[in-house]
């Protein structure tokens, strides 16, 4: 039994292809895999990334795409415009925010952000398929294995996982990343970038900062073992 993972995408979809050959390489082209979200934004090309996904599970491929914050952004724009991510502290639309990447999402649709944004939007509703905002909605925020619970950011401790707040999947960190209990499964996560893919005694993460440059990570998960798959083959994570 194992279970392959990829980290936080981010508009990087050389690097995504690049991860399922990896996996391919490892455990062949039908091996399951799951991708803890954050598809979209910062990254050069996040209408491919859809696409691949897309394209890929309509082939039959046994992909899960959990949803990210990030992959919450652009569906809601085009529905609802004015909403803000009860999750960002600044409080700021994701067009406008300086650090969100809306604006290499947009570019990658054909949209030029820098428009008043009553005119980006209007872009943006010709030029995004309505299959990709579809996609982008319905992505579930988890998936359960039994080998691991695969979200994108974590969750909350002490909350059963049907009763998890949806906020918090997506974008939890303090009272996740700090406790030490056992959660009963592994719990593979992203959401926080780190210099590379860390593994604790009851969570895994995999978000080793494809969005700033670094590496995407691939692992894979089996009873009692993680490796990191690499060009060179597979690369033991220890316990830290």
């Amino acid at each position: 039994m194992r279970l392959y993972a990829i980290g936080d995408i981010h508009g990087q979809l050389d690097l995504l292809k690049a991860a399922h050959e990896r996996i391919f390489d490892d455990g062949g082209r039908d091996a399951v895999i799951a991708h803890v979200g954050d598809l979209i934004d910062r990254g050069p090309d996040s209408r491919g990334v859809v696409e691949h996904l897309l394209r890929g599970q309509r082939a039959g491929r046994p992909w899960i795409v959990t949803r990210g914050n990030h992959d919450r952004f652009l569906p809601a724009f085009l529905r609802t415009p004015d909403w803000i991510d009860p999750g960002l502290s600044s409080g700021q639309h994701w067009v406008d925010h300086p650090g969100l990447g809306a604006g290499a999402t947009l570019r990658s649709y054909g949209v030029d952000p820098d428009q008043p944004r009553a005119a980006v939007l209007k872009a943006a509703r010709r030029a995004v398929p309505a299959d990709h905002a579809q996609f982008l909605a319905a992505l579930p925020l988890w998936y359960l294995h039994p080998l691991a619970l695969v979200v994108h950011a974590g969750i909350r401790p002490g909350i059963d996982l049907q009763h998890q707040a949806e906020d918090d999947l997506v974008w939890i960190r303090e009272g996740f990343l700090d406790c030490p209990a056992d959660f009963g499964v592994l719990v593979v996560h992203g959401h926080t970038a780190l210099d590379r893919p860390t593994r604790h005694a009851n969570r895994l993460n995999l978000d080793g900062g494809a969005a700033y440059g670094r590496p995407l990570s691939a692992a894979v998960i089996e009873p009692g073992a993680v490796h990191l798959l690499t060009d060179h083959g597979r690369h033991p994570l220890p316990v830290e």
